[in-house]
Parts: C-alpha cells; sequence; structure tokens
C-alpha cells in the first residue's frame, strides 16, 4: 500500500454531530474498529432503502423481540422499509405475549433455582414468569386455533398463520406495538422455518393432536411464498441479526439468484469455530449466497446496543 494513498484518522467531535446520522458520519472517519463499520453499514442500508428495485428482507432471532429493540422491528414493518422478515417460533411467542402481558427487568446475576421455584424464567436480565408467557399464550393461541378451525382454515402456511395472528389482535389495546399486527397490516409476509420450536408452534400442535388431526403447517407454502419473492426480485438485500436458521435461510434463498445485493449483517460469535453465527458476509460470497458485486458488512457487537443507532442515522439519511 502506498503511503500517499493513506487516509488519516480523525477525531471523533461530539459538538458537530447534531443527529445519529452525522455521528455515523465521523464514525467511518474515526478509525473506530467497530465503529467505523457502523458508519459503513449505515451508509450501505440507506441505499439498500433507497433503491426501488430492491426487495428488502429483514432476518433476526427471537430474544430480541423479548427487549426494547422490538419497538424498533416493529416500526421497520409499519414504516414498509422491509418486504419480508426471516425469524424463529420464539418472535411469535414474546410479540404475543407483550401484547397481553409485560416482561421485566432483571440481572444476569440472579439464581436461578429460586427463580424456577419462584415460576420465573430469566433470559439474559430479562424476567418472564409463567403467567407472562406460557399461560397466557395456551389461553390465547388455543382460542385462536379454534377460531381458525372452525373457519375452515386448517392448512396454512406460517406466514400466513402469523398473519392470522395479526388480523386477531384488530381489538387489543396494544395491537400498534405488535410486530405480528403490523405484519398483517402492510401484508408483509413473516417467514418461520422452525415454526414448532417455540410455544406458538408447540401449542398448534397440542391443538394438533387433541381432535386435529387434518390441522396442517403447510412449510411447502412457506417455502413457495419464498421462492416467488425471490424469483421476481430485481435486486434483493438483507440486514441480518444474529445466526442460526433465519441467517441461513435468508442467504441459502438468495444463492438461487446469485446472491445478495446488499448485506449488513450484526453478529456477537467469534468466526473461529466455524459456525454459521461466527461466519463473516465475505464467506457467504464463495457459496453464492451474497454476490460478488455487492454492497456488505459485519459488524460485531450486540445488536440491542448497534441496531437503534443505525436505525436512527439511516432514518436520517431517509
Amino acid at each position: 500500500m502506498m503511503r500517499e494513498n493513506l487516509k488519516p484518522i480523525k477525531d471523533l467531535d461530539i459538538d458537530k454531530a447534531k443527529s445519529a446520522s452525522e455521528m455515523a458520519e465521523q464514525m467511518k472517519e474515526s478509525g473506530g474498529f467497530v465503529a467505523k463499520k457502523v458508519g459503513i453499514a449505515c451508509d450501505i442500508l440507506t441505499d439498500m432503502f433507497k433503491d426501488k428495485n430492491c426487495t428488502k428482507m429483514f432476518s433476526f432471532p427471537a430474544c430480541l423481540v423479548s427487549t426494547g429493540t422490538r419497538g424498533l422491528i416493529k416500526d421497520l414493518l409499519k414504516k414498509k422499509l422491509v418486504d419480508a422478515v426471516v425469524t424463529t417460533c420464539g418472535t411469535m411467542d414474546h410479540d404475543l405475549a407483550r401484547v397481553w402481558k409485560d416482561y421485566y427487568h432483571g440481572s444476569f446475576m440472579l439464581d436461578d433455582k429460586k427463580l424456577r421455584q419462584d415460576g420465573i424464567n430469566r433470559e439474559g436480565n430479562i424476567l418472564i414468569p409463567n403467567e407472562c408467557y406460557g399461560e397466557i399464550l395456551e389461553k390465547k393461541i388455543q382460542q385462536i386455533m379454534k377460531e381458525l378451525y372452525e373457519e375452515g382454515k386448517k392448512d396454512l402456511a406460517p406466514y400466513e398463520l402469523v398473519w392470522e395472528f395479526g388480523k386477531r389482535l384488530e381489538d387489543e389495546e396494544k395491537k400498534e406495538d405488535s410486530i405480528t399486527y403490523w405484519a398483517w397490516k402492510n401484508k408483509i409476509p413473516v417467514f418461520i422455518p422452525g415454526p414448532t420450536d417455540g410455544a406458538w408452534g408447540w401449542q398448534m400442535w397440542f391443538f394438533w393432536q387433541d381432535g386435529h388431526k387434518d390441522f396442517n403447517i403447510n412449510l411447502m407454502k412457506d417455502e413457495q411464498k419464498m421462492s416467488d419473492i425471490i424469483y421476481t426480485a430485481k435486486k434483493t438485500g438483507a440486514l441480518i441479526i444474529g445466526g442460526g436458521i433465519s441467517k441461513h435461510h435468508t442467504i441459502w434463498w438468495n444463492q438461487f439468484r446469485d446472491g445478495l445485493d446488499y448485506a449488513v449483517y450484526i453478529t456477537t460469535a467469534p468466526e473461529w469455530d466455524g459456525s454459521l453465527s461466527g461466519a463473516r458476509m465475505r464467506e457467504a460470497v464463495s457459496w453464492g449466497k451474497v454476490s460478488q458485486q455487492a454492497k456488505f458488512i459485519t459488524v460485531e457487537g450486540d445488536a440491542t446496543v448497534l441496531l437503534p443507532l443505525i436505525i436512527r442515522a439511516v432514518l436520517d439519511k431517509l
């Protein structure tokens, strides 16, 4: 590298940053380790959201939905900034449960044996009492499943089930806080490739085995919907949070159109263990899941910290 081509590091100036987008611009020039990546991620997402020829996908794991980050996810759907969502079953668990009940602040250092005895589940530093999760979900989901069955809706794709649940939140006081509600309202498909890996899907199994053996969660209809989206897209882009099945389902399908054109990936996982969660976006290029010409970046860090800054900065730019 020739020295005359090197760019100097610039100090951050808090007084000159009047908005999140201005701070993100400074972070690109600051030479900060992840800070620079945050600035680049904001640029890529801004380009992706502005590109009218781009079908935008949003992938994330359920754990975020138990936190206040749920509000940011909901806003992306409410503002119609994404065209499709890929997530895990627990997203429905947490999103629906929080329509009807509250979750609470806790600590990573609490006594888990004592919590178990008190009927409280711990997710990191979040506390979820049984009555705010399994109990309320069983009561509400079984009621909705009975309604669907009586209406003759017995063969539904997961994305159709999400819409049916969203529709039935119309009279709920907290409906506008819900990801599920806005997915239905704006007809944004929510793909859940592992629909029985959580309370939402388990309750459907419970309904199925309790005298409703002609009810079916039709995964093939879900895949056909995804296929229609992928093969009709002129371009595709994705904001991907965390790894696992939701990340892989997003990039897997995009290999059939020669890869994503835009990709921003936020992860806390290390690369050296060979895991999908740790795999950087550049690795997906070798599989054809991200285009060789794509704009992409991997940003290391906690999405509950990074996502608010990134989304606010991007919305400022938009």
